[in-house]
């Protein structure tokens, strides 16, 4: 295919999607005078295969490192859909002069919605009612215990866009409501009418925990046995973070020996998304009846995911046609001769 002025057109791989079409990605790539090819990669090597002499590369779970990176040298952008960029391998990237852009604040709203209704769920039990009531027993003892929302304490590990979005939820239920996070300044948390506690501090006194973690170095297994033998009995967790950031073993010791009450989970530490093959059975968590999960749906909504499609095409398309990106993640050199401003 040849664009205007007789020249190859540049093109641009999709390494994979559940979306069901591209055809978004495809108007919009296509009126840049881009050519678009969609894959299906589930890992490094299908990805080279599928890719070769693509500028850009668009992914949703296919992970991008420095071995893609080496091996498709063609590649001047990596676009992924969603906010979190833990599957690209951005340092190897920066390195190699390769930009990488995320999707910003398009599901803050369904992220914390998700999170609350999950709380409530264990809360208030609505499982083992469900479950007592349709094998016939219609007793109020059959979720027992209960406790009040009204005084009880809320603890938000991490707080940005999201975390704050938890805590102007909670805030009309009366929590009291506590956050850990190094990286917010005093002002944020006071605004958002909470307090600043240690990570100790906030195991020790919250009936709920909300993960609402980026995957990093620093924060993999941020939860593991130490930190649930610090909880109190009648915690419950919920993690609409990244699931790598609670360690699935020690939460499975811990739900089984009753150390804590029960999780919510949007995102194992194994995300089956990544596999070809799962089956529930694989994980130890499926088989406890005082945790749910949920497919790493939080995000979703019918807007949220038509937004996340077209900011992931269109920041190919920004770039490679050679104007500014909107959500530059590193700061590489741009095609005016300008560096992108990341953050």
């Amino acid at each position: 295919m040849m664009d205007r002025v007789g020249n190859r057109r540049r093109k641009v791989a999709i390494a994979d999607y559940d979306y069901g079409d591209f055809e978004i990605e495809r108007t919009i790539l296509e009126a840049a005078g881009l050519e678009v090819m969609a894959l299906q990669a589930r890992s490094e090597d299908e990805l080279i295969t599928g890719a070769k002499d693509c500028a850009g590369i668009i992914n949703q779970y296919a992970y991008v490192g420095a071995k893609t990176l080496d091996a498709l040298p063609s590649v001047r952008i990596v676009a992924r859909y969603g906010i979190g960029v833990d599957i690209v391998d951005v340092d190897a990237a920066t390195a190699r002069g390769v930009l990488v852009t995320n999707v910003r604040d398009y599901c803050t709203d369904e992220v914390a919605d998700h999170a609350i209704a999950m709380m409530l769920t264990l809360a208030r039990r609505l499982p083992q009612y469900n479950q007592a009531s349709h094998a016939g027993r219609w007793h109020w003892q059959a979720a027992r215990p209960i406790y009040r929302l009204r005084g009880s304490v809320i603890g938000i590990i991490s707080f940005g866009r999201i975390g704050r979005a938890i805590a102007t939820r909670a805030r009309p239920f009366g929590l009291d409501i506590v956050v850990f996070d190094p990286y917010v300044d005093d002002a944020a948390i006071r605004e958002a009418g909470a307090r600043r506690v240690t990570k100790n501090e906030l195991l020790e006194r919250s009936d709920y925990v909300m993960m609402q973690t980026p995957l990093t170095a620093e924060t993999r297994h941020l939860l593991g046995d130490a930190e649930f033998r610090r909880m109190k009995k009648r915690a419950i967790i919920v993690n609409t973070g990244r699931g790598p950031t609670i360690d699935a073993q020690a939460l499975y010791r811990a739900l089984s020996e009753g150390l804590i009450a029960g999780a919510a989970l949007d995102d194992t530490e194994e995300e089956p998304a990544h596999r070809r093959t799962w089956s529930p059975a694989s994980d130890p968590l499926f088989t406890l009846d005082n945790v749910i999960i949920t497919p790493h749906a939080a995000y979703y909504s019918e807007e949220s995911i038509d937004m996340c499609r077209h900011v992931a095409a269109s920041e190919v398309a920004r770039f490679l046609t050679g104007q500014r990106p909107h959500n530059p993640v590193n700061n590489v050199r741009l095609p005016d001769g300008s560096w992108s401003l990341s953050g």
